[in-house]
């Protein structure tokens, strides 16, 4: 089994308080199936601006896995666009399981996007934390929030 390298960076993820909510929210309505979806902004510095939720087509794996529904993709990349915006990174839940990429997220992972992971329990969401690509592994990536969440 390969294992996925960890590591921390100093870049962050600007991600809203009412977009980590959201995102919690979506994650525990789904529980104990993964939930998936993507987050739409802008990307150099990443700064979240808009979710999109996206249908988990692991039919068979449901529990820990996700497949993204290609459709939400790109309906969620031309709505961003309209929107002057971009798909900078994709949240998914792991149920059961800590915020941390495994070896299948790495695998499907793409360079230059957020991967914003929530632990859901029967007791409620947990963790979130955001993860980048950094040569062959992921590496943590801090989550600020918007203005209005940080102290004057």
């Amino acid at each position: 089994m390969r294992r996925t390298k960890l590591r921390d960076v100093p870049a962050a993820l600007v991600l809203p308080k009412e977009l980590r909510l959201h995102i919690r929210e979506h994650a525990q309505a789904a529980y104990p199936h993964e939930a998936c979806g993507l987050i739409l902004g802008t990307p150099d510095p990443p700064v979240a601006r808009r979710l999109g939720v996206a249908r988990n087509l692991a039919a068979d794996r449901l529990a820990d896995r996700y497949v993204l529904d290609p459709e939400a993709f790109l309906a969620a990349d031309r709505a961003a666009r309209a929107e002057e915006l971009e798909v900078i990174g994709i949240w998914h839940s792991h149920p059961d399981h800590p915020a941390r990429p495994s070896a299948t997220d790495l695998e499907g992972a793409w360079e230059g996007y957020s991967y914003v992971i929530v632990t859901t329990t029967a007791g409620g969401p947990g963790d979130l934390a955001s993860w980048r690509l950094d040569g062959a592994g992921f590496a943590r990536e801090p989550i600020l929030g918007d203005r209005e969440d940080r102290p004057s």
